[in-house]
């Protein structure tokens, strides 16, 4: 069998492990056991061990010098070796000769130019290397297919030919040749296995081939189609299943027995290859009967065989790749200028000679990612590096960990790592606080971490080599608790007070309550969103519950030294703790799981000693800071312009006052529902008081500033009181709202019954309310007591009989009127609007008394009347200022309506009350029910082209008897009236009917008269009826009255309209009880007027309604 059997079956080892290292496993095991067992171990496998055998009491330069000596010498030996004997190109972007890789080194080593030229020298002298290339034949695609079947047996045979002038061997003579390996006698020739019928062939088979000289040596590698005889029976079956092979087995013929078919070949110069070649081939044809031949999947690797062993005193080639590989990193640490984490790359020269190395030495890319991991992650544990270095090599070792086998030192080592990585990132994460505080640059490294340990528990080598369960939720967790505890144990510490004082103790109480909020703000802010994305861990949670049980455990040891101690210091000094444990305990509200009871769910009954103490404290402060602003309060306006604010200094000050008892409440949050409530009476009581203490205060103040004052000052200064007041009354309208009373009503609905909740709070307010109104109103009848006596002077003035004659009605006025604008705008410019207007309404009261007052005191002077009324308007007018003072539904009162018909009438001449007299006659008659007194029928008309006004009276009914044999001697009398209005028309009468109750009359009267009079005010056809008596005067059966606007012709229509009967039941008159009458008949210079009088009078006499 050719060589590459033996290359198969020691594939395994030798891809893993470098030469003579299987004999130094039991030395190296127990080397990594002592490196785990040491937290702050160095990165490097060998140096610390080495080190540590150094005596403690050596001198540091000759312990370095030994180090040097013993540790990195044989290193950089190993390096100029693998420099002198390089073979291929690194895959770096550059290409570098070995002068620059020289100068690299010893800059990385520190090495002397002296130094360097003595181990340049043993270099120099030690064993060659044999040179190979360790060829790797993975596959191959799409090749002939060569058989009567139409696949082919392929096989391989691999050489390293070198090219030589004057020789053809090679491939290089014109003529072209197939058997360019199998032919040649100069070269070692290896072959793979046969694979049967196949076009797409795996063989995964490495060989090693050697060469002297890589400078004119090419690897051949050449495919062909194993052909074994058969006999003619075989061919005849091969023919039958496939027709189409005839040509083949006809050109099969021609060949010799047992010749193998030409499938392609493939040739690349040594000197062209890289170190490392991973790549699919074109198989080239030797003739250009078929071009496309495939393509053969390759991996090519120059290594060293049978190198000196003594550059490194036997250590194996792994251990040497470790420790250059932490060499290289150290130097391009130490001159990193910048303070970004690193991330995992080197220089070209450190790159590529850790290539050359590794591959010199066939070190595996899993070893060579295994000594990475373990050099970065030791690396992270000293200097910033980045996450995604640590990832990388994670996932490089999870992609090799079911390719390849690793050996049992190495298994050890991989796994002690991971567990070591983890523990010590465990530490970390109960340390988070200090090495990750919650800033952008450092969060994100917490984070990092996290995944990292996430991706180590990830990754099968790590689930293989600790076979013991690991919960990373678990372990984060406790390593959360405990860290918790002892951050908060070293806070207390810090906090611990240097005196048994107890105010010391509950101030040190506060600031470790300080902490530990702060500290829970951030695990709900900043920490939980890291944790959370990295681990699903609700690390807020966790931080809650332990600082939960911690701090109670703390609070109840410091309060338990305060029972019978308390006073208003120590209360004073608790009120923080108290804020600061209510902060805390509504953060509860964001746990995830809220299985337990909390510790500090009932921590306010800790502090019910303390809580009257609290109340006191702030009754007082607010008392004593009102009773400042009311000493400092000058009681002027704080400002005027655009939007004024009519309200001294002090209103504002006590607005603020009172804002932190409502403030006080919210901050107490006080659980228990009934305490709650007693807690709200007390509050409610205080600041009743504080409100009528400092209505007081103000009542004094003023007093005191109006003692030197003129007369507009002190005025001036009331009206700042009352502003004041209304303020604060305003103040305490939003008290319940501010105070969240509906809340409260809610909460203690099970235990407080309404009507006791609303006689204890709502009514403590409303008597705190009603004396700042009894006090707004008493302050509001002073400021308008002065402007009601200057109200009367005016109007007094204005009316007085003396200067009636001297003036006209509006001129009277003006005095009054300027008198109210100017001090009215000074009111209006100096009380809000709500006590502005409750001043305008007793004013306006007052004014309509004074002149109710002054229309009685007159009985028949016109002019008089007449200004009454106007002032009356005018003072409407000016109170009412359009709409912008006070309401009509308030001006309009009873008394006005009274007094404003009155001075309406009285205003008014004889004429036009005659005029009103009839008027109201007229709607009497239409709204009068009834024939009690019996009727009239008429049928009148109006000729608008004649001017006349026909009038036809046809009958009477149902008259009452008013003679002594009982019946009556009826007429009917027409009159126009008003007389002045038809003083030229005289009444007609009919004839009278004797004995007749229902006296049939049928006659007719025109009256000549104008349309403009039969349409005047009060213009009206008065029908009487009489009973005609000889000896004595006539007695009064009744009247009537038609409007001669009712009248066809005079209202409206055509000119001659049809005539219209009306039947008008007959009325008596009441005595007395005409207003109108009482008016003309004070008028006894009015002859009119008295002769209406005098005649109403007579009828009212023979009224049967007398």
């Amino acid at each position: 069998m050719v060589p590459v059997q033996d290359g198969a079956s020691t594939q395994g080892e030798n891809l893993l492990l470098p030469p003579k290292e299987s004999h130094n496993e039991s030395a190296g095991s127990t080397r990594i056991r002592q490196r785990q067992s040491s937290p702050a171990r160095r990165i490097g496998m060998t140096r610390k061990l080495n080190r540590k055998d150094f005596k403690d009491s050596e001198n540091p330069e000759e312990s370095e010098k030994r180090y040097k000596e013993k540790e990195l010498k044989p290193l950089y030996k190993e390096l100029l070796y693998t420099i002198t004997h390089s073979l291929g190109r690194p895959h770096t972007k550059e290409r570098y000769n070995a002068k620059q890789f020289q100068d690299y080194i010893r800059e990385a080593f520190s090495m002397t130019e002296a130094e360097h030229k003595t181990l340049s020298e043993k270099i120099q002298s030690s064993l060659v290397p044999i040179y190979c290339l360790m060829v790797t034949v993975k596959q191959a695609k799409g090749i002939l297919g060569k058989d009567i079947s139409g696949f082919s047996d392929p096989y391989c045979l691999l050489s390293i030919l070198y090219e030589d002038k004057d020789s053809h061997i090679g491939g290089l003579s014109n003529k072209p040749q197939k058997a360019v390996v199998r032919d040649s006698a100069k070269g070692q020739v290896l072959q793979t296995t046969i694979k049967k019928q196949t076009l797409n062939p795996i063989w995964d088979e490495t060989f090693k081939l050697e060469f002297e000289d890589i400078s004119n040596a090419n690897f051949h590698i050449e495919m062909w189609d194993k052909d074994e005889e058969v006999s003619l029976v075989q061919k005849f079956d091969e023919f039958r299943t496939n027709i189409h092979g005839l040509k083949r087995m006809l050109k099969d013929a021609k060949k010799e027995k047992g010749q193998d078919d030409f499938l392609g070949y493939i040739v690349l110069k040594l000197k062209d290859l890289y170190c490392t070649e991973d790549t699919w081939y074109n198989l080239e044809p030797r003739t250009e009967t078929y071009p496309d031949r495939g393509k053969c999947h390759l991996q090519l690797k120059f290594i060293h065989k049978e190198r000196d062993e003594n550059l490194s005193a036997g250590r194996s080639p792994y251990v040497n790749y470790c420790g250059i590989l932490q060499q290289f990193v150290q130097a391009h640490m130490s001159k990193q200028q910048d303070s970004n984490p690193w991330k995992g790359e080197l220089c070209g020269e450190g790159t590529a000679l850790l290539e050359y190395y590794a591959n010199q030495n066939n070190i595996s890319p899993f070893l060579q990612d295994l000594a990475k991991w373990v050099a970065y992650s030791k690396l992270y544990q000293s200097l910033e590096v980045d996450s995604t270095v640590l990832f990388q090599q994670l996932t490089s070792i999870e992609y090799h960990w079911d390719q390849q086998e690793l050996p049992h030192q190495q298994k050890q080592e991989l796994g002690d790592s991971l567990h070591g990585f983890l523990q010590y990132g465990l530490c970390l994460v109960s340390k988070y606080r200090d090495i990750y505080p919650p800033t952008p640059k450092t969060t994100p490294r917490l984070h990092t971490l996290l995944r990292v340990l996430v991706q180590i528990c990830k990754t099968r080598a790590f689930q293989k080599l600790n076979p013991a369960q690991f919960d990373l939720h678990v372990e984060v967790t406790d390593a959360v608790v405990n860290g918790t505890e002892e951050w908060f144990n070293i806070k207390k510490g810090l906090h611990q007070p240097m005196t048994k004082d107890l105010l010391e103790s509950v101030s040190a109480l506060s600031r470790l309550i300080e902490e530990v909020k702060e500290d829970i703000r951030l695990s709900k802010d900043v920490w939980n969103k890291v944790f959370v994305s990295a681990v699903q861990l609700d690390v807020f949670t966790v931080v809650y519950q332990k600082l939960d049980s911690l701090l109670a455990e703390e609070l109840r040891a410091t309060l338990s030294q305060l029972e019978n101690q308390m006073d208003q210091p120590l209360a004073n000094s608790l009120f923080p703790v108290y804020l600061t444990l209510q902060a805390i305990h509504k953060d509860k509200a964001f746990l995830q799981k809220r299985g337990k009871l909390l510790q500090l769910t009932n921590f306010h009954e800790d502090f019910r000693d303390a809580l009257p103490y609290w109340l006191n404290k702030a009754f007082s402060t607010t008392m004593e800071r009102v009773e400042k602003a009311v000493q400092v309060d000058q009681l002027q306006p704080l400002q005027t312009g655009a939007v004024p604010i009519k309200h001294s200094s002090s209103a504002v000050d006590i607005a603020a006052c009172l804002h932190p008892v409502a403030q006080l409440w919210d901050q107490l949050s006080w659980p228990d529902p009934e305490e709650a409530f007693m807690l709200m009476v007390k509050l409610t009581e205080d600041v009743c008081k504080i409100a009528s203490t400092y209505c007081q205060m103000l009542k004094v103040r003023v007093k005191e500033l109006s003692v030197n004052s003129d007369r507009d000052s002190a005025i001036k200064m009331l009206c700042v009181v009352v502003n004041d007041l209304e303020h604060l009354h305003t103040v305490l309208t939003r008290l319940p709202q501010q105070l969240n009373w509906a809340g409260l009503r809610e909460r203690t609905r099970h235990v407080i019954g309404e009507t006791q909740f609303q006689n204890t709070l709502p009514s403590q307010l409303q008597h705190t309310q009603s004396l700042l109104n009894r006090e707004i109103r008493s302050a509001v009848d002073t400021v308008g007591k002065k402007l009601k006596t200057d109200i009367e002077i005016h109007v007094r003035n204005m009316a007085s009989r003396q200067r009636l004659p001297s003036r006209d009605t509006e001129e009277a006025v003006v005095p009054l009127m300027k008198y109210l604008e100017k001090e009215l705008q000074y009111m209006n410019e100096n009380l809000v609007q709500e006590n502005f207007n409750s001043l305008l309404t007793p004013l306006w009261l007052n004014s309509v008394k004074i002149l109710h007052q002054m229309s009685q005191q007159e009985d028949s002077n016109l002019v008089y009347f007449q200004r009454l009324l106007y002032t009356l308007q005018c003072l409407e007018q000016c109170f009412h200022a359009e709409g912008n003072g006070l309401p009509n539904e308030t001006l309009h009162t009873e008394e006005y309506k009274a007094l404003r018909i009155n001075l309406t009438q009285n205003s008014l001449s004889s004429k036009q009350l005659i005029e009103k007299f009839f008027d109201r006659k007229v709607w009497e008659q239409k709204v009068f029910n009834g024939e009690k007194y019996g009727a009239v029928t008429l049928i009148t008309s109006y000729k608008r082209s004649e001017e006349k006004l026909h009038v036809e009276v046809l009958n009477a009914v149902n008259l009452i008897p008013l003679d002594s044999n009982g019946s009556s001697d009826p007429f009917v009398q027409l009159s126009l009236e008003p007389r002045h209005v038809f003083s030229e028309i005289e009444p007609r009468s009919t004839k009278i009917k004797n004995c007749d109750l229902n006296p049939l009359f049928e006659e007719s009267f025109e009256f000549s008269v104008t349309l403009e009079k039969c349409q005047s005010p009060g213009a009206c056809l008065l029908v009487t009826v009489l009973d005609h008596d000889t000896l004595r005067s006539d007695d009064f059966e009744g009247e009537a009255f038609l409007s001669l606007k009712a009248v066809p012709g005079v209202g409206g229509g055509p000119n001659n309209p049809e005539p219209a009967q009306i039947r008008l039941p007959l009325m008596h008159p009441k005595p007395n009880s005409d207003n109108t009458l009482r008016l003309l008949e004070a008028r006894k210079g009015e002859k009119e007027a008295q002769a209406l009088v005098k005649l109403r009078r007579q009828r009212e006499k023979k009224s049967q309604e007398a």
